[in-house]
């Protein structure tokens, strides 16, 4: 049996530059993190050369092109390993429609641990390239390049998205004192809201090309947010006004990113005292990210009930296998 480990991520700015329809005609940016959330792929021999796949249901096929669950067919027939096998996932949350990245965590996850089974070891630069090549190119989801690669990276990285289709990675130099901090001041709210993102997203990447000096002022965010990473000196509340910038900004690209629900929510945390925030992911629901002083938060915490806040921390590392019995 082999079981791999891979997180979810928090995106702070510059979403939508990874999507083709930018970066073809200018550098994109994105800032993310990965955190102690997770998605758990497993995979084991099955006794005949059947497949079974258990998600949030189960499928028994005896043909891989039989599977309904498109992310699992493509990865497996990308690595070989086509018959035989008994796959599981297991997420920390909810696997669908919560802005985390999970399906791109369930891809890099999943090419781990099928390329584990074989006895290989994949360089991490290629799980991302091919989760990208199966979520984008094959499966054909409105989706950009960054949950793949901070998916399989982990940490807390600067993407740039080039014309070229190259992707820089750009770790960020933060002195653990300043981590600490941000974490402090940053809570993370369930809205209870699930939404589909591929609608949100096939709107977005539909505007996309009359939306570019919206998608240039997200990118413009990422210096800043940068600072507030790793210059000491810089004030660290600029990070919560950044991502509440980021949030107006990114409310125009679709018509579907927000609703009334999600900004009367936004609207009481702010009068209970957090400085910014934003609707993770593609938006219509799913998780809110606020940062706010510590000595705000029980005021934002009691203005937003009935929303459960979810406790995270950055994670350092990227999707690896954390079990393997052959």
């Amino acid at each position: 049996m082999i079981i791999s480990r891979t997180p979810l991520r928090i995106s702070f700015v510059g979403g939508g530059t990874d999507l083709a329809v930018f970066y073809k005609k200018e550098t994109g940016e994105v800032i993310s993190t990965a955190v102690n959330k997770y998605m758990y792929v497993s995979v084991n021999k099955r006794f005949d050369d059947s497949i079974r796949l258990s998600y949030t249901k189960t499928e028994i096929v005896d043909n891989v092109e039989d599977l309904q669950h498109e992310l699992v067919k493509e990865a497996m027939k990308l690595t070989g390993v086509t018959k035989g096998v008994e796959i599981t996932t297991v997420a920390d949350i909810p696997a669908k429609g919560t802005g985390l990245g999970s399906s791109s965590s369930l891809t890099v996850g999943l090419l781990n641990a099928l390329y584990a089974y074989k006895g290989k070891r994949v360089a991490t630069r290629r799980l991302a390239e091919e989760a990208c090549k199966i979520e984008i190119d094959i499966v054909g989801e409105p989706i950009g390049k960054q949950d793949q690669y901070i998916a399989a990276y982990g940490g807390i990285k600067h993407f740039y998205f080039k014309q070229n289709n190259s992707v820089v990675v750009e770790p960020l130099l933060v002195s653990g004192r300043r981590i600490k901090k941000l974490q402090e001041n940053l809570m993370l709210f369930y809205t209870q809201i699930n939404r589909s993102a591929h609608s949100v997203l096939k709107e977005q990447k539909a505007n996309s090309s009359n939306k570019l000096e919206e998608l240039r002022s997200l990118k413009g965010l990422v210096p800043g947010l940068k600072n507030c990473f790793e210059k000491e000196s810089s004030r660290l509340d600029e990070f919560g006004e950044i991502l509440h910038r980021g949030w107006q900004v990114k409310k125009t690209l679709a018509s579907n990113i927000t609703n009334d629900v999600i900004d009367r929510y936004y609207q009481k945390a702010m009068n209970a005292g957090a400085i910014g925030g934003k609707i993770l992911g593609a938006g219509g629901g799913g998780f809110l990210l606020l940062y706010c002083h510590k000595e705000y938060q029980r005021k934002v915490k009691e203005a937003l009930k009935p929303l459960r806040q979810v406790a995270f921390e950055f994670e350092p590392e990227g999707s690896r296998i954390i079990y393997a019995d052959y």
